[in-house]
């Protein structure tokens, strides 16, 4: 595992523990010398990880349709800046480029790509560690919907037990580095 596919917030949230959770993570790859492949935004989260991953001297991939560079949130400072047409198509680059995913506080966007990368997994047309950096309890209720899910016959068990959940961003590199892929559910 070289390269984190992190998604997150195009905004701060509420508190300020979002920020220093994104500084940690962000300290925590350079220590572990791995590279950032993100959304290329300069605001919010995004901009938060990727401006410590440049401070570590990383290498940071971001990938941006062109109509958000046109509104003018795009991280020019990215080791590599990739601009394409839409935003599956950044999806899917952000997919292929990333050896493992990691969910960070963040709003649709990054539930729409957590629960993209959760079915590609699932489909088996990706095999690659995913992980949610549940700060401060941020993915409890989400996590008790996915249980409730399972429950009712909507989720293959396996697909919530392969989610790495942890509010510690060394705890969750080292389970992601862990990680075994599995065969496919029958259906």
């Amino acid at each position: 595992m070289k390269k984190i596919t992190v998604y997150c917030g195009s905004k701060k949230g509420n508190s300020n523990q979002y920020e220093a959770a994104a500084k940690a993570l962000g300290q925590e790859m350079v220590k572990r010398d791995l590279e950032l492949v993100y959304g290329a935004g300069r605001v919010g989260l995004m901009g938060v990880i990727a401006d410590e991953m440049l401070a570590g001297g990383k290498e940071v991939l971001g990938i941006i349709p062109q109509k958000l560079v046109d509104r003018e949130v795009a991280h020019r400072g990215c080791t590599e800046l990739i601009i394409v047409e839409t935003m599956r198509d950044r999806k899917w680059l952000m997919a292929e480029r990333g050896d493992g995913f990691i969910a960070m506080p963040g709003g649709i966007g990054t539930l729409e790509e957590l629960f993209e990368i959760m079915t590609l997994n699932q489909l088996h047309y990706i095999q690659k560690p995913l992980a949610l950096y549940n700060v401060n309890g941020y993915y409890n209720q989400l996590l008790g919907f996915l249980s409730h899910a399972k429950q009712e016959g909507f989720l293959y068990p396996e697909q919530e037990e392969l989610l790495i959940v942890s509010d510690d961003p060394a705890k969750l590199l080292d389970k992601m580095a862990e990680y075994q892929a599995r065969r496919p559910a029958d259906w």
